[in-house]
């Protein structure tokens, strides 16, 4: 049976191949935690392939199909990049769901319930980050593009995931944008900063959305970032049906990844198996 045992400069060197391949900090950050938490798994023992797929399965009693592909894929890079293919796990098969749970996927209703909250909070910053994310369809990760700059010329670059596209802003967000700026005294640079200067990252928004919960009458789990995006890109659609047109918007590089986003709701679905009116 083949074995290997890991050293910290393989893992140090793995890093560097994917700061050399350009991957965005998010995706590093990504492999290097699920590839420690697999060596923390296995301790001091060495890789074996026995062990690899034990792994995987105390994964699947864990976590979702999807976070546990997206784990083991990590660690198949890893091994890729060792030379050593004998240690490449196959990834677990999903059906495409054709609807996704309510209790899940955010309403246009609760979104504007949101907003409001955070206006009714005196929160106008996290306000205008809900009503910017879900207006574009922009990343959580790139609100640091939408600077002053970009707000005055209307549109965005955003440079991500090694492609460049432009986000346009829509004029009636651009005015509020504007008069956030004033108010704020922002005169240069990223536009959602902290108290201290600093950028928004993903936890400063995500707890400040999850404050809302209570206030805006909506579940917790539904409260996330991304989930502000899905009703975006749901929204654009229902009014061009381009789903390629779409994919663009989103930066996605496959259609695949862009279609995930247009499941319908449970309740959605079951209207649609009652127009068909087949039960006698």
């Amino acid at each position: 049976m083949n074995e290997l045992r890991i050293k910290k400069a393989e893992l140090e060197g793995f890093k560097n191949y994917l700061i050399m391949e350009e991957r965005s900090k998010g995706t590093i950050k990504k492999y290097i935690h699920d590839i420690d938490c697999f060596l923390n798994y296995i301790g001091k023992n060495p890789v074996t392939k026995a062990q690899i797929i034990s792994y995987k399965e105390s994964l699947q009693k864990k976590y979702s199909a999807r976070s546990v592909n997206t784990m083991l894929a990590s660690l198949n890079s890893f091994f890729r990049w060792l030379d050593h293919p004998e240690f490449l796990v196959k990834q677990l098969k999903i059906q495409q769901q054709a609807f996704c749970l309510e209790e899940k996927e955010l309403s246009r209703q609760e979104y504007i319930r949101l907003v409001k909250a955070a206006r009714k909070s005196g929160n106008i910053r996290l306000e205008m980050i809900l009503q910017t994310i879900c207006c574009t369809g922009i990343r959580v990760s790139e609100l640091c593009f939408v600077t002053v700059k970009a707000v005055r010329l209307g549109y965005a670059e955003v440079c991500c995931k090694g492609k460049n596209r432009r986000i346009m802003i829509p004029g009636n967000l651009r005015k509020k944008l504007l008069i956030y700026i004033q108010k704020n005294g922002i005169e240069k640079g990223e536009v959602f900063i902290t108290k201290t200067g600093n950028a928004m990252d993903r936890s400063n928004i995500w707890r400040g959305m999850k404050g809302l919960a209570a206030e805006a009458g909506v579940l917790a789990d539904k409260i996330f970032p991304h989930n502000l995006r899905h009703l975006f890109a749901r929204s654009f659609y229902e009014i061009d049906k381009d789903i390629a047109k779409l994919a663009d918007v989103l930066g996605h590089s496959s259609i695949n990844t862009t279609r995930i986003y247009m499941i319908s709701t449970g309740e959605e679905h079951r209207r649609q198996l009652e127009r068909l009116r087949l039960v006698i």
